[in-house]
């Protein structure tokens, strides 16, 4: 039994699952952002990054200083930001560098490029394949917001399906209270954690690097900051892939109030059918009718009776966490259905498989996550304030899709209550831009394919590989068709001339691993 059997991509998949809403007020238009926004002061410039082995051993390691605000960068302490570093295994073969970053926001992107050489030999070969952790991040300068146990308290106390009035002031309640802890320990620091000021973090890295030019890959959440990067410094870009698209030419808003339906479709339409079409294997139902109406049925008794598996109270929002999570892979769908064989049975499951589920259902969302992934999307782009339109639009969302927007409120109250943003405005238009590449799932959950599509739309030049299925992240997931696409443009610049697809991978047959 392989229960979640990547947990380094958990914490970020569980993140972005828990994703409801997001985004802040507008501020500068991004021209008028780029005017304000100084040249770097020689003390940044000038430093030198100091490489040495990581602590993995399989890339360099670096801290990179940065101003707190770029565009006051003489008010305030210096932040730290680490880089990384795999050098291009042939140098005869050398093109540039490819910088890469992760998603989230809240995500570690300082190991990703040994895991991106270890899977391209093309591109290991090809690139000085770089990294960083982004400002807040990891082993970056850190912002603070709750511990722990207020942030578990945030997503898993009661049933967040519950839209009693005291059920939903107690949300409200927790929201405003997680802000206050962001507002009270944060050191002054919640402003200038944003993807603008990121991307300038980027150019600088850039520019210490001895690179007037990157090429670029990105998924997710790196899907908008890429975006971003290419907007502002639109002649320091090369080749651009972006993959599992975030609707980057508008609002978090606007993008992430689309994701109930998204997961709720990949669970109903998906996971489901497959579930049933193993019923032998994980009893679940015959039909994904019954298969939905089993789930429904332990997510019902988990709201009644709590249960206490290994120390984890596991209520109905975890288990809602945890799907949300697992189907962003159809590779784990077993997972997902080996936590409810044993979430509905636990005193026959294996105490092996009872503790790493408990260990894996604990904290939906890692308080340091949380911190960074807040401070980005309620200060990027424009959010509504008003929260008595929330709790509108909350519960008929859960009533609609109740897998994803049953969390919905909690999730727009922590924007709602955010302090007013300054940070300038980007208006990605891809005009100026060397041609971008696009990848999405048809059925991808958290980047859903209406917002890819609508930013691809918006997005001049861009190309999109549309890739059945419902994976998020399509490149690295060992699709030749999606692998060759992306080697073909990033390695020897083949552009498709118009819009392509792939078919998605197959499903996993459980009985194959017996």
């Amino acid at each position: 039994m392989h229960l979640f059997k990547k947990p380094a991509r958990w914490a970020t998949a569980a993140a972005c699952g828990l994703l409801a809403l997001a985004a802040l007020p507008a501020a500068p238009a991004s021209a008028a952002a780029k005017d304000a926004a100084p040249a770097a002061p020689a003390r940044y410039a000038q430093q030198r990054l100091d490489w040495q082995p990581c602590q993995s051993g399989a890339l360099e390691c670096a801290a990179m200083t940065v101003p707190r605000d770029w565009y006051h960068p003489g008010a305030g302490a210096d932040l730290t930001v680490a880089v990384s570093r795999h050098r291009a295994s042939d140098p005869a073969a050398r093109r540039g560098v490819l910088m890469m970053a992760a998603g989230g926001p809240g995500a570690s992107g300082l190991g990703r490029p040994a895991g991106l050489a270890a899977y391209s030999p093309k591109l290991a070969a090809a690139y000085d394949i770089v990294g960083f952790d982004q400002r807040g991040v990891g082993a970056s300068t850190q912002v603070v917001c709750s511990d722990q146990d207020t942030v578990d308290a945030l997503f898993t106390s009661g049933d967040l399906r519950d839209r009693s009035p005291r059920a939903v002031e107690a949300t409200l309640d927790r929201a405003r209270g997680f802000v206050r802890d962001c507002e009270r320990q944060s050191g002054g620091l919640l402003p200038y954690v944003t993807t603008n000021q990121a991307v300038h973090d980027m150019d600088l890295f850039r520019s210490l690097l001895g690179e007037s030019k990157i090429s670029y890959y990105g998924p997710s959440y790196a899907t908008f900051l890429g975006a971003y990067y290419a907007t502002e410094f639109p002649r320091r870009v090369d080749r651009v892939v972006l993959d599992s698209n975030i609707g980057f030419t508008g609002s978090w808003q606007e993008f992430l109030t689309g994701q109930p339906m998204s997961f709720q479709r990949r669970f109903e339409q998906d996971f489901l059918p497959w579930l049933a079409a193993n019923d032998a294997t994980y009893h679940q139902g015959r039909t994904p009718q019954e298969a939905k109406a089993s789930y429904e049925r332990l997510r019902g008794a988990l709201g009644e009776h709590p249960l206490d598996l290994e120390g984890t109270l596991v209520t109905p929002n975890h288990l809602d966490a945890a799907a949300t999570s697992v189907i962003y892979s159809g590779d784990r769908f077993p997972d997902l259905a080996m936590v409810l064989g044993v979430l509905q049975h636990p005193d026959a499951a294996p105490p092996a498989a009872r503790k790493a589920l408990a260990e894996k259902l604990r904290h939906p969302l890692g308080a340091q996550f949380a911190a960074d992934f807040f401070s980005v999307i309620c200060q990027d782009t424009p959010w509504n304030h008003d929260s008595d339109s929330w709790v509108r639009r909350s519960e008929a969302d859960s009533r609609a899709y109740p897998m994803a927007g049953a969390r919905e409120l909690t999730f727009a109250s922590v924007c709602a209550s955010w302090p007013r943003s300054r940070a300038p405005r980007v208006q990605v238009t891809g005009r100026g831009l060397p041609s971008m590449m696009m990848l999405n799932s048809l059925h991808d959950p958290a980047t859903h394919y209406e917002g890819a599509l609508r930013a691809h739309r918006e997005t001049a030049g861009s190309r999109l590989i549309t890739v059945g299925g419902g994976d998020h992240g399509v490149y690295q997931a060992h699709n030749p068709c999606v692998d060759a696409y992306v080697e073909g443009f990033l390695v020897d610049g083949r552009m498709p001339a118009e819009d392509a697809s792939c078919e998605g991978r197959p499903l996993p047959d459980p009985a194959a691993g017996r």
